[in-house]
C-alpha cells in the first residue's frame, strides 16, 4: 500500500509539470519524467538541492531542462532572476551563455560547408589575408633570468578545422600564464568597440602560442570562424545565424544583444559579488549593445531555446521537418578530431577534462571510462563562463541544459548536476 500510495504521488507530480512545460519549452513535446525512463523523486532532488542553494546565498538562481527520447521531461526554474530586485527566475530568463555561443557558431559555419562555400582544410588566409605570415611566440631567458619573447615563423597555416577544434595556435589572454597570454591583455584587442573585422585585423597581429596544427588550447578561434562566416556569406554573424539557425528554429531570444526594452527585464543577472571569470574579464551587459558579434562567447539565450539547438544535434541534424546538417556532418562534428593521432597534444589547461577529447564546436568523451562522470561514450558537452552548461548524450537519447549566472560556481554545478540527473535513469 505504500509503494502505491509513493507511486500515486510520483505520478501525480509528474502530471503536474506536463502543462507548464508546453509553452515553455516552445512547442518540443513533453512527457512526464517516468514515461521516458526517469525518476520524478530523484530529479526534484537535484531541483532541491539548487534551491537550497539559493536560500543560502551560493547562487542567484538557476534553470534545468532535462529532455530524454525527444520529449522535454523536466523544466524547473528556481530562486531569483535578479537577486538585487528581487525578481522571480523565469522558465524564459535570457541568460549569457558565453561559450555555449561556440558550438552554435561552428554549425553555422559546417552549414557553408554543407553548402560548398567553405572547406575544413582551407587556411584561414583564403578569407581573411591578415593571417597569411603568422609567428609563433617562443619564452626564452633574458639577460637577467627573466623570461622574454621572441617569435619564429609558422610552419603552415591555420586552417577552417583548427579553428573549429582550438588547434589554431591562437589562444586566450585571461586564462593561464604565458608571456603571449600577457601580450593578449596588453593589446586592447576589444578597445573602441571593435567590429569583427577589426577585431580579426587586432588578433592577427599578436604572435600565436603554438604552432598551427599541433596543440588544444582554447583560444579565440571561434571567434575568427565567426568572422570567416561573415567573409564567406556577405551578410554580418548575426544576420546569417538568425536566417538560417535562430528563426527557423524557432530560438527567438537568442542574440547578442537584448536590444527591445520589453524583454531587458527577463535578463538574468548574478549575484553582485561573482561577476569576474578571468583576469579583466567581467560579466557583460547585454543591454548595451556594441558592434562586436563574438562567436566564440558573445551570445544570449534562454533554456527553451537552446535545448531546440540540441534536439536537432540529436536528431542528426533536423528537426520539426526541415533539416540544418547531415547526420555525416554531426558525426563528423562530435568525433575526436585533437588526439595523438592526429599529431595533436593537449595544453597545459586541457579543459575536456580526462577522458575527453575534441571535435568541431564541443568536448567528445572517448569511452564510458576515465572521466568521473556517469555519461556514456559518444556523449558532447560545452559550458560557458558566465555558469550555463549544457550535454548531449546520444546514447542515452538525452541531453540537458543548465542556466545559470555564476562564474566562481560554473564547474561545482557542472559535476553535481551530472552526478544526480544519471542518478534520476532509472531505465
Amino acid at each position: 500500500m505504500k509503494f502505491f500510495k509513493r507511486t500515486l504521488r510520483t505520478a501525480v507530480l509528474g502530471l503536474s509539470l506536463v502543462a507548464p512545460l508546453l509553452a515553455a519549452a516552445q512547442s518540443l513535446p513533453t512527457a512526464t519524467p517516468e514515461r521516458v525512463g526517469l525518476s520524478t523523486e530523484r530529479l526534484q532532488m537535484l531541483t532541491d538541492v539548487l534551491k537550497a542553494d539559493v536560500a543560502s546565498g551560493k547562487i542567484p538562481g538557476a534553470v534545468l531542462l532535462v529532455a530524454r527520447q525527444g520529449k522535454v521531461a523536466w523544466f524547473e526554474p528556481v530562486g531569483k532572476l535578479d537577486p538585487v530586485a528581487g525578481t522571480p527566475m523565469q522558465r524564459d530568463g535570457i541568460f549569457r551563455i558565453y561559450s555555449m555561443s561556440k558550438p552554435i557558431t561552428t554549425v553555422a559555419a559546417m552549414m557553408l560547408v554543407e553548402d560548398g562555400r567553405l572547406k575544413l582544410d582551407d587556411p584561414i588566409s583564403t578569407y581573411l589575408p591578415e593571417y597569411a605570415s603568422m609567428t609563433v611566440g617562443i619564452e626564452k631567458p633574458g639577460a637577467d633570468g627573466k623570461p622574454v619573447l621572441e617569435t619564429v615563423p609558422a610552419r603552415k597555416p591555420i586552417t577552417v578545422q583548427d579553428l573549429m577544434r582550438h588547434t589554431s595556435g591562437l589562444t586566450y589572454g585571461f586564462f593561464g600564464p604565458g608571456l603571449v597570454k600577457q601580450a593578449y591583455n596588453a593589446a586592447g584587442l576589444g578597445a573602441n568597440d571593435p567590429t569583427n573585422a577589426e577585431f580579426s585585423q587586432r588578433l592577427a597581429r599578436l604572435p600565436l602560442a603554438y604552432q598551427p596544427g599541433t596543440t588544444w588550447d582554447y583560444s579565440q578561434s571561434t571567434d575568427i570562424l565567426g568572422r570567416v562566416i561573415e567573409v564567406v556569406s556577405g551578410q554580418s554573424l548575426y544576420q546569417f545565424e538568425k536566417a538560417r539557425l535562430f528563426d527557423p528554429l524557432g530560438m527567438k531570444d537568442t542574440t547578442y544583444y537584448v536590444l527591445e526594452p520589453a524583454r531587458q527585464p527577463r535578463i538574468a543577472e548574478p549575484l553582485p559579488t561573482d561577476r569576474s571569470f578571468g583576469v579583466g574579464a567581467d560579466l557583460n551587459d547585454p543591454r548595451i549593445v556594441r558592434k562586436l558579434e563574438s562567436g566564440g562567447g558573445g551570445l544570449v539565450s534562454t533554456a527553451g531555446d537552446y535545448a531546440r539547438f540540441l534536439q536537432m544535434l540529436l536528431n542528426g541534424g533536423s528537426l520539426d521537418g526541415k533539416r540544418y546538417l547531415g547526420p555525416r556532418t554531426i558525426a563528423l562534428m562530435t568525433a575526436d578530431h585533437s588526439n595523438a593521432g592526429a599529431g595533436i597534444v593537449p595544453g597545459p589547461l586541457y579543459l575536456p577534462g580526462p577522458g575527453y577529447g575534441f571535435g568541431l564546436g564541443f568536448a567528445v568523451r572517448r569511452n564510458d571510462g576515465e572521466a568521473p562522470y556517469p555519461s556514456a561514450g559518444g556523449e558532447y558537452n560545452w559550458g560557458g563562463a558566465g555558469g550555463t552548461y549544457m550535454w548531449v548524450d546520444p546514447k542515452n537519447e538525452m541531453f540537458v541544459v543548465l542556466m545559470l549566472q555564476s562564474p566562481k560556481y560554473r564547474t561545482h554545478y557542472r559535476s553535481l548536476t551530472r552526478d544526480m540527473i544519471y542518478a534520476a535513469v532509472i531505465k
